[in-house]
């Protein structure tokens, strides 16, 4: 995003084998820092055990402890480095960051990767492994099998990296794919997905039966396992805000993404280590304007926004159609349209894992809730 020193993200092993990687970021900050960093952890397939996080509005400093969630001792943490740098805001004055904030807002270029091969069990989850790997996000998939059990699949992805320009980016990603699919693999193109495209990567629009399904349901039995409570007298400046709840996969980036979409503003927090299950969070926030949250209403409408984040971050449900059977994800999109990191990659391994073929892929428009 702009210049910055090295030491803006310090990556320190862990002592004995097993134990967590401590990830330092101490750079200039800006709304929502804590939630992309959170975004971009995730997304290389690490989980945060515990976290330290303070910020005083022009500085923050956190400190995550991290492993792989397959529990791998190999894993590339200078790339980790590298995005994590790029997040970070620069120490430069108000021309450059200007000019930073319109790069960022320029959306980043969509690619067109097409494969043709025989087809088998948990094809899909292996090319979108190999996709993730090499820190590409999947915007839309579409699934095409063919009588003689041979598969199109069309992937609209783009590059965190942004080098899929380049012959050679492009030519790892195939020999990539190539070495996975080995004697199923047949052909492998990749293209700019220009206006031509268009159609094709149009999202579907949600049926209204299966929008009422997996939105109409009352959440309110789960999330009263969710215990939150708020204290405007402990600090002068901050309220507290203390949250008890069942430890799961992104639970810290649900936080901080709710915080952000909100307009909470979080000064000082502690993430700790889960006990029995169970994680203790203590989060001192402010508002807009940089005072305590002291009105009822606004207390109780972010409370329960995050209580129903944290307890239900994924709608699933199964329906029938027909012979097969069609399995619905929802996942939360934040304010800037990007949706929970790593959803398309958790569901195809659990359906490898479960033996089930997935012959159809669609993704639809996001709805309100």
């Amino acid at each position: 995003m702009g210049i910055l020193n090295d030491d803006a993200v310090l990556i320190e092993p862990g002592k004995n084998t097993g134990d967590p990687t401590m990830v330092t970021v101490n750079c200039p900050d800006e709304s929502g820092l804590g939630s992309t960093l959170c975004r971009i952890i995730l997304e290389f397939g690490l989980s945060i055990t515990k976290a330290d996080f303070s910020t005083d509005g022009r500085w923050c400093y956190i400190v995550f402890w991290v492993s792989p969630d397959n529990g791998s001792s190999r894993f590339d943490w200078d790339s980790l480095k590298n995005r994590l740098l790029s997040a970070c805001p620069s120490c430069l004055g108000s021309y450059y960051s200007s000019l930073q904030s319109s790069n960022v807002s320029k959306p980043p270029s969509l690619y067109l990767l097409k494969f043709f091969c025989r087809d088998r069990k948990g094809l899909l989850h292996d090319v979108t492994k190999v996709l993730t790997e090499l820190e590409f996000t999947i915007q839309r998939v579409k699934v095409t099998t063919t009588p003689d059990g041979r598969v199109l699949d069309m992937f609209f992805i783009t590059d965190a990296m942004d080098l899929l320009h380049t012959k050679q980016r492009q030519t790892k990603t195939c020999d990539h794919l190539t070495a996975v699919l080995g004697e199923h693999g047949v052909s492998c193109e990749i293209e700019l997905a220009g206006p031509e495209l268009e159609s094709l990567q149009r999202f579907s629009a949600l049926p209204p039966e299966a929008a009422d399904e997996l939105f109409g349901s009352d959440v309110t039995s789960i999330s009263n396992k969710v215990v939150l409570t708020v204290d405007n007298h402990l600090s002068p400046a901050h309220t507290l805000l203390h949250i008890n709840c069942i430890d799961q996969k992104g639970l810290f980036y649900d936080i901080l993404r709710t915080s952000k979409d909100c307009d909470v503003h979080i000064a000082y927090g502690r993430f700790s280590s889960k006990v029995k299950g169970y994680r203790n969070l203590d989060l001192f926030v402010r508002g807009t304007d940089g005072k305590k949250i002291a009105d009822p209403k606004h207390q109780d409408s972010f409370c329960s926004r995050l209580k129903e984040e944290i307890s239900c971050p994924l709608r699933v449900i199964i329906a029938n159609r027909g012979p097969d059977s069609e399995l619905l994800v929802a996942n939360p999109v934040e304010l800037s349209g990007k949706g929970r990191p790593r959803v398309f990659y958790d569901v195809t391994l659990a359906l490898k894992s479960l033996g089930i073929c997935i012959f159809s892929v669609s993704r639809y428009s996001s709805v309100s809730k």
